[in-house]
């Protein structure tokens, strides 16, 4: 249990394009927290890398101390990631990460703020959670970190949250650690949160609700599509997979989904394609064999074809990846791997 006597000190890291949302459903909760104990269980602040303020991704802007004047000040710290964490390499920040690690403070992540902390050498050995679309890049960028898709992690003295309104459920789960799942609780209901979510909730919603669809054996293949997007698998694979004909497969797809599952396929691992070009460093060539394409020159004619640009161009102007709802055009159907 944490000391009921002493404030605990949160300092929010903000990076330029941070997630307001992440932040504000981190601090809330803390606010909500004191008001209705009565006491001053919490303090934050919010910190930048010069003590200026930082624009989030929204463009609103939020004022910040520097980074010195929170020297041994602060018993956790909370990175708040948005768009372009990935590319974030300040030495001077991570050196301050770790010497607040040295000091005792906890050091955790929000949305893609893990990449921050993997870049500090601050996630070494811990797991982690990280957005579900900035997933893939994470794992290819750092192999040897155990991440996973959990809506948050605490692992000892690190906690990460996988963005959005997963920084509220996190929150809620260290409040509930220091002061009782009853305060927690009375939290919650003031936010309005019906419910107090798991560390190992599902980010994303299921695919009946994400497609709109409630047909079983075409969700079935298409979790297997999800599940297999760097080594594809055949029409025949996917088909004894999900216990039906490759006929009967090719029928569901093109009533329900107007289009083949060839092509639903493909559609996919572009998807993934454009998500880790936006959201990791990887070459060109690993994003492509990372996305079940064995021939760089064969992934840039079906990445042109689907997107109007090479991938090259999707990185330099950070596209953001279409709704998978969004069908294209049927196409003939065939063997997968013939693409």
């Amino acid at each position: 249990m944490m000391d009921r006597l002493a404030p605990r000190t949160f300092g929010f890291f903000l990076i330029p394009k941070f997630s307001m949302l992440a932040f504000t459903s981190a601090v809330e909760p803390l606010r909500a927290a004191n008001l209705l104990s009565g006491q001053e269980l919490y303090r934050w602040r919010a910190i930048s890398r010069d003590g200026r303020p930082v624009a989030a991704s929204n463009g609103l802007e939020v004022v910040a101390e520097a980074l010195s004047e929170t020297a041994g000040k602060l018993d956790d710290i909370a990175v708040c990631g948005g768009l372009d964490a990935h590319l974030f390499k300040d030495q001077a920040v991570f050196a301050w990460l770790r010497r607040a690690a040295r000091a005792g403070a906890r050091i955790g992540a929000l949305s893609d703020g893990a990449f921050i902390l993997a870049r500090a050498g601050l996630l070494d050995g811990y797991r982690c959670t990280i957005h579900w679309q900035c997933l893939p890049g994470f794992a290819e960028t750092f192999p040897a970190i155990e991440v996973g898709a959990e809506l948050f992690r605490v692992d000892r003295n690190r906690f990460t949250a996988s963005g959005g309104t997963a920084a509220l459920d996190l929150m809620l789960h260290i409040i509930e650690t220091g002061h009782g799942r009853e305060l927690a609780i009375a939290v919650a209901e003031q936010l309005l949160h019906e419910r107090i979510r798991e560390d190992d909730h599902n980010q994303r919603m299921p695919l009946r609700v994400r497609l709109g669809l409630g047909h079983p054996k075409i969700l079935e293949v298409i979790a297997l599509m999800e599940e297999n997007l760097e080594e594809p698998l055949s029409c025949l694979e996917l088909a004894q997979g999900s216990g039906i004909s490759s006929r009967q497969m090719e029928r569901l797809f093109r009533k329900y989904l107007a289009r083949t599952p060839r092509r639903y396929y493909l559609q996919l691992r572009l998807q993934q394609a454009r998500r880790l070009l936006n959201e990791s460093s990887l070459p060109v060539m690993e994003v492509a064999l990372a996305c079940g394409f064995v021939s760089p020159s064969h992934f840039a004619k079906c990445y042109r074809e689907q997107y109007k640009q090479v991938p090259k161009s999707t990185r330099r102007t950070g596209a953001a990846v279409p709704a998978p709802s969004a069908p294209p055009a049927p196409a003939p159907s065939g063997p997968l791997a013939a693409e």
